[in-house]
């Protein structure tokens, strides 16, 4: 039976959800976490680093939720500062001097709004890696795995390609927030979820996303390590083919892809 979207939502926000650091350890081999953005301080909420795929390079990237109030806290629910941003830009540049792909995991609400976010530019921090990455001279793969919210998620996914897990959510706001501002009634969040078109399925019926990885077969829950081995696969596939595609003709067709929207 498929799920409605606002039950797609509470499974993408589910506490037991895979972290991005648990899919880098279970898709990559000989993780070399990077602090700092070299500006202000480390931010938690995002981390990143270098590691191995199928022996080849690449430079992974994630939001980072945490499975408990304690490491929650730490991480800042997700929601990271724009010394995270700024950090994620920094290794991207690094990886384009050193000519390694990006692959990026997201699982956000939403940038901090805090007043200490806001003062250290925030909004300046995401603008700037859009620029950023609009003309990167390497692939980027972008994979939403959990909650993909607003200009927060946008700053690491302007990608050559954007996948989804089944179970995720891609949105420029929260249902709950959508129903406060449409109805005044933030209660009204179910019914919103129907109305945003967020899920895997419907976004890439509708062209926003290229690819769904599969968390059910007929029904059935597949298990972390099934969809993980899928998800390489289809990463090492995807990475191969957009290395051999030429710089120019790459950063031409990211440029269309979002033109397109």
């Amino acid at each position: 039976m498929e799920k409605q979207a606002y039950e797609i939502v509470a499974l993408a926000r589910d506490k037991e959800r895979m972290t991005s650091l648990e899919i880098i350890h279970q898709i990559s081999d000989g993780f070399q976490e990077f602090h700092g953005d070299r500006l202000y301080g480390d931010d938690e909420a995002i981390i990143g680093g270098i590691a191995f795929i199928a022996g080849k390079p690449v430079t992974i990237i994630g939001i980072q939720k945490g499975k408990n109030l304690t490491e929650n806290l730490r991480r800042n629910f997700g929601s990271p500062h724009p010394e995270g941003y700024r950090k994620a830009l920094r290794l991207m540049k690094q990886a384009e001097k050193f000519q390694r792909p990006i692959i990026t995991l997201i699982n956000t609400a939403g940038a901090f709004c805090g007043i200490g976010a806001e003062e250290r530019g925030e909004g300046e921090a995401i603008a700037r890696n859009l620029l950023e990455m609009s003309d990167l001279h390497i692939p980027i793969l972008s994979i939403i795995i959990g909650e993909g919210g607003s200009g927060g998620a946008l700053a690491l996914a302007l990608a050559d390609e954007v996948w989804m897990l089944e179970h995720s959510i891609y949105a420029i706001l929260s249902p709950e927030g959508f129903a406060s501002i449409l109805w005044k009634d933030g209660k009204r969040a179910n019914e919103a979820a129907q109305l945003m078109k967020i899920t895997a399925k419907e976004l890439k019926e509708m062209g926003i996303v290229e690819r769904v990885i599969p968390e059910t077969f007929r029904g059935r829950p597949l298990s972390s390590t099934e969809i993980m081995q899928r998800l390489k696969s289809d990463i090492l596939r995807k990475l191969n083919e957009l290395m051999a595609v030429d710089d120019d003709l790459r950063i031409e067709k990211r440029y269309e892809r979002f033109r397109n929207y």
